[in-house]
């Protein structure tokens, strides 16, 4: 296993071993990464190290843990002054960097349940139909790939720039909900238990919305590196142990309840034609954790099925 290099340690044994076992060296290429973009910083370092583990090239890593916005990281990449983030790909985004196309949660982060304030539930409670979803409001960050989704399909969103921002525009009766992937909100709840909010019981929305790590454009030797790396780990299970036993997907498969939820599909024209939607190993099938039920008549109702 060839290995890589890192200056700021992350507690995962993985990175630990791999810095304990290889002394730093001049010859190692930089990776310059913001660790604190948004909640699953903790997560996706562990798949990066993962990858970059099972690269042939030297590799060291180098952790800025200042808080940007997307929009500011976006840049950052893009300029060079940084050299990799994560994020939801779309069009917009895949124009501006160089997506490398592995879904980094295998398409978990397109499933969707909602943070809300507690006495909230009651009115969620009354959804019976997507219609019904339409009456509420929802909050997102202004360069995400989720806000042009949510709207495109009839729902009203509000916008910032400041992920933080929104735990405290929800608290602040701004918006009814904030929609986030099925592995976040446990994570997020604790970092902002200072506010009043739960998690939505009843519903998830359901769309394809791969997350995948992006570099600039001509930065084509560190794209086709975290390709093989990934493609390797992949193959050979390991990502898929990083998958099933990191904190954030565990938690998400076990309180998200997620064989109890109405949920509802809802189209993404967003995606790129390139999405690798063909390869049915890169992408979890969330159908094997629910339970069949019958489905009234008047709910729209779709089981996402991420094999297609």
């Amino acid at each position: 296993m060839t290995r890589f290099f890192v200056r700021q340690l992350i507690a995962a044994p993985l990175f630990l071993a791999a810095f304990m076992a290889a002394p730093l060296s001049a010859q190692s290429n930089i990776i310059r990464v913001n660790g604190a973009a948004d909640g699953n910083a903790s997560y996706v370092m562990e798949i990066l190290n993962l990858a970059l583990s099972k690269t042939d090239t030297r590799y060291e890593l180098k952790v800025d843990n200042t808080p940007v916005t997307q929009a500011r990281n976006m840049d950052d990449v893009a300029s060079g002054r940084m050299d990799l983030l994560w994020a939801a790909t779309n069009i917009e985004m895949e124009e501006m960097l160089l997506p490398i196309r592995i879904p980094l949660y295998r398409g978990l982060l397109g499933h969707r349940i909602f943070i809300i304030k507690p006495e909230s539930q009651a009115r969620f409670d009354q959804v019976k139909t997507f219609d019904d979803l339409k009456k509420f409001t929802f909050g997102q960050g202004t360069t995400w790939a989720d806000s042009g989704i949510l709207e495109s399909n009839g729902l009203k969103v509000i916008r910032t720039n400041k992920y933080p921002s929104l735990f405290y525009m929800l608290d602040g009766d701004r918006f009814d909900a904030f929609p986030r992937g099925v592995q976040e909100p446990w994570a997020e709840l604790e970092t902002n238990k200072n506010l009043p909010l739960t998690v939505e019981k009843r519903i998830m929305l359901v769309y394809r919305m791969p997350l995948y790590f992006f570099t600039k454009h001509g930065n084509t030797k560190l794209a086709a590196d975290l390709e093989l790396g990934l493609n390797r780990a992949i193959a050979d299970g390991s990502f898929n142990e990083v998958f099933f036993r990191h904190p954030i997907v565990r938690s998400a498969i076990e309180q998200a309840n997620l064989h109890d939820r109405i949920a509802f599909m809802i189209d993404n024209p967003t995606l790129p034609k390139e999405t690798p939607l063909d390869r049915a190993e890169l992408w979890f099938d969330i159908n094997t954790l629910k339970k069949p039920a019958p489905t009234p008549a008047d709910e729209v109702v779709a089981e996402p099925d991420l094999t297609e």
